[in-house]
Parts: C-alpha cells; sequence; structure tokens
C-alpha cells in the first residue's frame, strides 16, 4: 500500500471525467436556475450534497490515485469501479436531481420523464435486490483473465468512468422518487434475498484473495516503479481483500432501504385498516377466521 502523503497528493487528469461531471453540473444548475425564475428556492443543502458528496466524489475517484493507478494496480482498479456504482450515486441521489426535473420540467417532457420512472425495467432496477445481484456479476468478472483487459484498455477505462456511476443512479434514484405500494410479503422476500446476498457477495473477494497463482494473467508493471508498489500476487490480494470488505459493506445500505421501506407500508397499512368501519373490519377478521381452505368444506 502507498504511503498516505501518496495516496492524497497523487492526481491526473481524466478528459472523459470532466466532460461527464460538466454535463451533470451544467443540467442540474440549468434546473434550480429554472426554478428561481419562476419564484421559487431550491434548497442551498441539495445542491451542496450534489456538488461535493456527488460530482466531489466523481472527481475524487477519477482523478486521485485510484484512477490514476487504475490501470496500472488490481486494487486500485476494482476499488474505483466499486465507488463509482454505490459511492458517487448516493452522493449524486442526496441532491434529488430527478426530483428537480420533475419539477422543473412541464408538458411532454414531464410525462416522458414519469414513464420512464415508472417503467418495468426501471421498476426492476431499482429494486432492492438488484443492486446486490448486479454487484455480484460484476465483481465476479474481477475473478476471470478479462479483468486484466479491461484494466488495461483506455477505452474500457472511459466506459466504466460513464457507465458505471449511470448504472448506479439508475439502481438508486427512481427508487427516491416513486411511491409504489410495496406488499409486506415483498419486502420479507426481499429481505431475505439481501441476506443471502450478504454471504454471496463476499465470494469474488475471497476467491481473488486465497488464490496463489495472478487470475488475469498481466505480469509486473514494466518500468521503474515505487518502492511502495506491490509485486502481481500481492497487488491480486489486496484487491481482494478490499473487495471482499465493500462488498459487505454496500450491503448494509440495502438492508436500511429495505427497513424504512417496510417502516413505510407497516404505517399505511395500519392507517388502512383504522379507515374501515366496524362492519368492514368484522368481515375481515371473519374471512381471515375462515381461512384459505374453508370453501371446500
Amino acid at each position: 500500500m502507498p504511503p498516505v502523503l501518496v495516496f492524497l497528493a497523487t492526481w491526473h487528469f481524466d478528459a472523459v471525467a470532466v466532460a461527464a461531471i460538466v454535463v451533470y453540473a451544467m443540467l442540474y444548475l440549468l434546473g434550480v436556475r429554472s426554478l428561481r425564475r419562476r419564484g421559487h428556492a431550491w434548497p442551498r443543502r441539495l445542491t451542496a450534497y450534489f456538488f461535493v458528496l456527488g460530482l466531489g466524489s466523481f472527481a475524487w475517484v477519477s482523478f486521485g490515485f485510484l484512477g490514476t493507478y487504475s490501470t496500472e494496480l488490481r486494487w486500485a482498479f476494482t476499488t474505483r469501479v466499486v465507488l463509482l456504482l454505490f459511492v458517487v450515486p448516493a452522493g449524486l441521489s442526496l441532491g434529488k436531481p430527478i426530483a428537480l426535473a420533475l419539477i422543473v420540467l412541464r408538458g411532454k417532457p414531464r410525462r416522458v420523464l414519469r414513464t420512464i420512472l415508472r417503467s418495468w425495467p426501471l421498476r426492476l432496477i431499482s429494486n432492492a435486490v438488484f443492486a446486490t445481484f448486479f454487484a455480484l456479476a460484476l465483481f465476479m468478472v474481477f475473478v476471470t483473465p478479462f479483468a486484466g483487459v479491461l484494466r488495461q484498455s483506455d477505452i474500457s477505462q472511459a466506459i466504466f468512468t460513464i457507465v458505471v456511476p449511470l448504472m448506479g443512479l439508475l439502481i438508486i434514484l427512481p427508487a427516491s422518487v416513486r411511491n409504489v405500494r410495496v406488499t409486506t410479503f415483498l419486502i420479507t422476500a426481499q429481505f431475505l434475498l439481501v441476506f443471502a446476498e450478504l454471504m454471496m457477495d463476499a465470494i469474488p473477494g475471497i476467491v481473488i484473495r486465497i488464490q496463489e497463482t495472478v487470475t488475469d494473467h498481466v505480469g509486473t508493471v514494466a518500468g521503474v516503479l515505487p518502492l511502495w508498489f506491490p509485486n502481481p500476487l500481492r497487488d491480486q490480494q489486496l484487491s481482494g481483500d478490499l473487495l471482499w470488505a465493500i462488498a459487505e459493506v454496500v450491503d448494509i445500505p440495502v438492508l436500511a432501504l429495505l427497513f424504512i421501506v417496510w417502516r413505510r407500508s407497516d404505517k399505511r397499512d395500519a392507517k388502512d385498516v383504522d379507515k374501515l368501519s366496524d362492519e368492514q373490519m368484522d368481515e375481515l377478521v371473519k374471512e381471515h377466521l375462515r381461512g384459505p381452505y374453508s370453501a371446500g368444506r
């Protein structure tokens, strides 16, 4: 591992990341400006979240040590990808960009956005379980020789910079604005699946960590290397350690999100029961006591 000063002071320029940050910033600022022109103020704290936690983390991951050594170091590459998938989108979502767009847009553009948010692909992606399955599939790539090809390709690095945060946004943002009624049974099923994924997500990191050979078949980096630079096997082991740890940590927010959804669903069901009349409540109790097999008796 590099010294702390080296980790914090290492920077490089990434044109693809700069372009993405500029586009995100301009779209968000245009929304805030449009809202102000209508006489309404967008909360400054949300703007700060979007720029500092969202775009700030994006810039740090892209321009800092992880982005600089993403091609040479396996652990820098895997950590960068994981942070782009989970941390950067989480920071951007705190600024509520989709809510801002729904407020600012009018007419057909707003209807189109609402249609997209309610479409079945977005409903599938924004499901709390999808994130863990997608992460597992993505992490399994790091176990294969294909990881070395992706890591050393400038094109794939650029694609990761754009596509991975967008995928994370698709997972997080629709769920933050949709108001879809979810049954308690479905939430319970999601809890069970996420607990299973909590163990399954650790598999890629463990497999990478215990390997005694370099799985991506890429040798030592050519040229003069710093003293702290690890050999290929040690680099792979560090990659496995970090991937293992991060894979376990990222499931915690998913569980927290499911708990919040369950609490809201429970409160909504309680309100629905309170609205029932005495006659309706008696009929509901009788129906429950009869059970599913009473019709055949």
